[in-house]
This record gives C-alpha cells, sequence and structure tokens, in this order.
C-alpha cells in the first residue's frame, strides 16, 4: 500500500491576499446599517452643528466650521475603524474561528486583513466628511487638508485596535451595543463634540487620558497651529499597544479552545 505525503508547507505571507482584503471591503460596503453610523450620520452631525457657526473664526484666523469637520473627521474614523474590528464577534459567533485553524491561513494574516478593511472604512468616512465639509464652504490650505487627513485616519489605527479587542471580549450579539455608547462617551469626553476648553477643568484632565484625545490633537494641530504635542503622541502610541496587544492574547485564547 502506498500513501501519498501531504503539503503542509504555508502559503507566502501567511494566507494573506490582495483578493481576500478587496472581498472583505467589498462584504463591510454592502452593510447599510454600518455605513449609515459610519459615513452619513457624522456628516449628517456637521450639517446640523457645523454649518450654524458659519462665519466665525478661531484665534488664529481659522474658520470654526473647520474645526468642526476635523473633528468630526476623526468621529467618523473611529466610528468606521471601531465597527470594522468589532466584526470578528459575529464571525466568532458563527464558527469562523474553527475554520481557520482548517486552512493553512496563519492568525496573523487573518487579523492584518481585518485591521487594513477596518482602516479602509475609516478613509472613506475622513474622506466623506471632508467633501461635504468643503462643499459646504470649509477653506483651508492644502497642506492642512492634507496633514489633518492623514492624522484623522492613522491615527483610527486605536480603534481598529480596540475594535478587535470588544470583538473578542464581548458576545457578537452585544458588541454594537457596547461600542455605540461607549464611542459617543469616549468622543465627548476626548474634544470630539465639544472643545475641551468649554468643558469643566476636571472633564479637561479626565479627557487627556482617553484613547479619543492623542489622535483628536494630531487631527486639529494643522488648523490650530499648535503643534504637536508629546502628550497626544504619546497618549495615541500606549492605546494603541495596550488595545494591540489585548487584542492578540484573546485572539489566541479564542482560537486555543476551538
Amino acid at each position: 500500500m502506498t500513501t501519498t505525503a501531504i503539503d503542509r508547507r504555508r502559503p507566502p505571507l501567511g494566507g494573506f491576499s490582495t483578493a481576500n482584503l478587496i472581498m472583505e471591503i467589498r462584504r463591510v460596503l454592502r452593510n447599510r446599517r454600518t455605513l449609515v453610523f459610519t459615513l452619513i450620520m457624522p456628516a449628517v452631525f456637521f450639517l446640523l452643528f457645523g454649518l450654524p457657526n458659519k462665519g466665525q473664526l478661531l484665534d488664529n484666523g481659522a474658520q470654526v466650521t473647520a474645526y468642526i469637520m476635523i473633528s468630526l473627521a476623526v468621529y467618523g474614523a473611529m466610528v468606521a475603524t471601531t465597527s470594522g474590528g468589532g466584526m470578528v464577534a459575529v464571525e466568532r459567533a458563527q464558527g469562523w474561528s474553527r475554520q481557520i485553524r482548517l486552512t493553512p491561513l496563519r492568525p496573523a494574516a487573518y487579523v492584518a486583513t481585518k485591521v487594513l478593511t477596518a482602516m479602509a472604512l475609516g478613509l472613506l468616512a475622513v474622506l466623506v466628511e471632508f467633501v461635504v465639509g468643503a462643499a459646504s464652504g470649509v477653506r483651508m490650505p492644502a497642506h492642512v487638508w492634507l496633514l489633518a487627513g492623514l492624522a484623522a485616519w492613522l491615527g483610527s489605527l486605536v480603534f481598529a485596535a480596540f475594535g478587535l479587542f470588544v470583538g473578542y471580549l464581548a458576545p457578537a450579539e452585544n458588541v454594537m451595543q457596547f461600542l455605540g455608547p461607549i464611542l459617543a462617551i469616549l468622543a465627548m469626553f476626548g474634544g470630539l463634540f465639544v472643545p475641551l476648553e468649554v468643558l469643566p477643568h476636571v472633564m479637561q484632565e479626565i479627557a487627556r487620558f482617553t484613547p479619543v484625545y492623542g489622535v483628536g490633537e494630531l487631527a486639529r494641530a494643522p488648523l490650530t497651529g499648535d503643534g504637536v504635542s508629546a502628550g497626544a503622541v504619546l497618549n495615541l502610541v500606549l492605546w494603541t499597544v495596550a488595545f494591540g496587544f489585548g487584542a492578540s492574547r484573546l485572539f489566541r485564547r479564542d482560537t486555543t479552545r476551538v
């Protein structure tokens, strides 16, 4: 009797492929509920709360509407990336974690696909907010548009990690119920809905320790001219590392027990 050796070699890049990434992005974009909360609602918030401030200026002469637009772009990106990362909870409930163990797909490739999908959705959220702002009369120098947009988008990586963390922590049927109120509270305490300067001193101090503070300050810095503070950068890095580490530990625990 002859036997055939089974080829157990891993595929290139651990199974990561652009085709699978594109498929994931398309799947997310077909979810109407996700698009409403990540793309439409932040734009509506700008029209409701930004346009009434049209004509008002900051101390450096920049438009108040531009300040609000950037803040809501950050909010849209954080909701988008968190939702994208949190979708792993649904796949866990469907038994996808078990299927991964039966395929050559490495866990790192799976997580990378989820993070990149979340970041793609976050980029779209920033672009939509900026297009609505520009169409509504927001005017900024070209470098401010670029730097603020990049900061809002790249900074939202912390919330992609947060979404993965919650997705592996909470049951699928409850994950969005957790994320919605938490993101709204974080946005309020982080100075996205109202400037931190108008909040009580105690809330201003609390805000500096929230994961929203760093990305919000970095995104608005090109407009306000305040410069990039070391505290904002440290805030962003530490929260990203913390959520990323937590998500990786929960992922290993989840795949080990299936």
